[in-house]
C-alpha cells in the first residue's frame, strides 16, 4: 500500500502560480511596472504571431509606446523577452534571431 501512495503522490501535477503573477514579478524585477501587465504581452504575441510586426524590432517599438513614460529602451527589451518566454514560447526564436545579428 505504501508503494501506491507514494507513486501517487510523486505523479501528483506541481501546484503552478499563476502565469500573470509570475510575469509581473520577473518584469518588477528588472522595474517594470505596468497595470494589467499581461495585457501588452498578450497584444505583443499576437501582433507576432499574426504578422502585424515584422519582427522583434518592431513589436519592441510598438511596446516602447504602450509602457509608462520613461521606461527604458532596455526595459522594453526584457518585457518583450519576457512576453514571448511566457505567453507564446513557440515564437522564441524571434528574439534569438535578434540577438543573432548583433
Amino acid at each position: 500500500m505504501t508503494a501506491i501512495t507514494t507513486a501517487t503522490i510523486a505523479l501528483a501535477p506541481l501546484a503552478h502560480a499563476d502565469v500573470d503573477t509570475d510575469f509581473a514579478n520577473e518584469l518588477h524585477g528588472y522595474g517594470v511596472y505596468v497595470p494589467k501587465i499581461s495585457t501588452p504581452a498578450k497584444i505583443t504575441c499576437d501582433r507576432l504571431g499574426t504578422g502585424r510586426d515584422a519582427g522583434a524590432e518592431k513589436s519592441t517599438e510598438f511596446l516602447s509606446h504602450n509602457l509608462p513614460q520613461g521606461t527604458t529602451t532596455a526595459q522594453s527589451w526584457q518585457f518583450f523577452g519576457a512576453a514571448i518566454n511566457t505567453y507564446c514560447p513557440d515564437l522564441m526564436p524571434m528574439p534569438a534571431s535578434v540577438a543573432d545579428r548583433s
